[in-house]
């Protein structure tokens, strides 16, 4: 698939996230080519939910889910996602969702599917960020840079993007100082998107996964961009809390809490702009620096 389609690239992304079903239980999606010849983490997640939900009644939503990344994508090949209907309860549904390329599996994810309920409601504040009016957007910031991105994806990485990003405390990837290990950024669908709530969540679910790890190289001084770094996703965790929508200004608050044996972790908020925590996420990814090796 092209990304760099300049038309309509919400609606791309929408029908690549939406499936193909070639059998019961059986979903086919095709890859996005974003320049780095693996697909990227947040397709894989986005195209797992839809498969799920497909098979899901539509009077209930996810609530979470829980997955691995287990092999690299090709990003010039379809993946088959294969939904294994674990169970439907009276409040509960659960699914298990494998993703296979060239016959083996590279990805298995499992989601929580939960009817409306009353019940008690917390969640943590936000704390002052400045909203996201004003802010230059990643898409800004990377053309400051531009001469220094490798010239295979350059042209892919500066291209309209479905998802515009507006980082609140950017860091420019070539020239990573020394910071503590938080990121702030606000982040919507460039286009108004359908009221379907599963649309928004498994596009949501793509998104999640939009710089998660970044943090945990914040307080090292690298960044992923470097040669000897070595960067993916191992696991992906998101909790669905209230409803939200994905064409509305949404702000991803990440921290790392912690990194060792060449494996970052993090953890993040997604709230609307009026203060709702409406989603969390945590992922492990590795972070193999093989300087440290020489």
């Amino acid at each position: 698939m092209d990304v760099c389609v300049e038309d309509n690239v919400l609606g791309e992304l929408l029908l690549l996230l939406k499936l193909e079903k070639i059998e019961e239980n059986i979903f086919r999606g095709q890859s996005q080519d974003l320049g780095f010849g693996n697909v990227f983490g947040g397709q894989v997640l986005g195209q797992a939910m839809s498969a799920a939900y497909q098979t899901v009644p539509s009077t209930r939503k996810a609530h979470s889910l829980h997955a691995y990344f287990l092999r690299p994508g090709d990003a010039v090949k379809p993946i088959v996602y294969n939904v294994d209907c674990i169970r439907d309860g009276k409040s509960f549904t659960t699914r298990r969702v494998v993703a296979i390329q060239k016959g083996r599996a590279i990805f298995n994810l499992a989601a929580s599917f939960q009817i409306d309920e009353p019940g008690f409601n917390h969640q943590d504040d936000i704390l002052g960020i400045d909203g996201p009016d004003g802010l230059k957007t990643d898409l800004e910031h990377a053309m400051e840079y531009a001469d220094r991105i490798p010239q295979p994806v350059r042209a892919r990485i500066l291209c309209k993007r479905p998802i515009e990003v507006r980082p609140v405390n950017p860091i420019n990837p070539f020239s990573p100082e020394k910071r503590e290990p938080i990121r702030y950024a606000w982040f919507k669908a460039i286009d108004k998107m359908p009221d379907d709530i599963t649309v928004h969540q498994y596009l949501l679910a793509y998104a999640s996964d939009f710089g998660l790890l970044a943090p945990s190289l914040y307080p090292h001084g690298h960044s992923f961009w470097e040669p000897e770094m070595q960067v993916a996703s191992l696991d992906h965790a998101m909790w669905f809390h209230r409803n939200f929508r994905m064409d509305e200004w949404l702000l991803y608050v990440i921290d790392s809490h912690n990194a060792a044996s060449a494996r970052g972790l993090s953890f993040g908020k997604i709230y609307s702009r009026e203060g709702t925590l409406v989603a969390s996420t945590a992922q492990e990814g590795l972070i193999r620096y093989h300087a440290l090796k020489k």
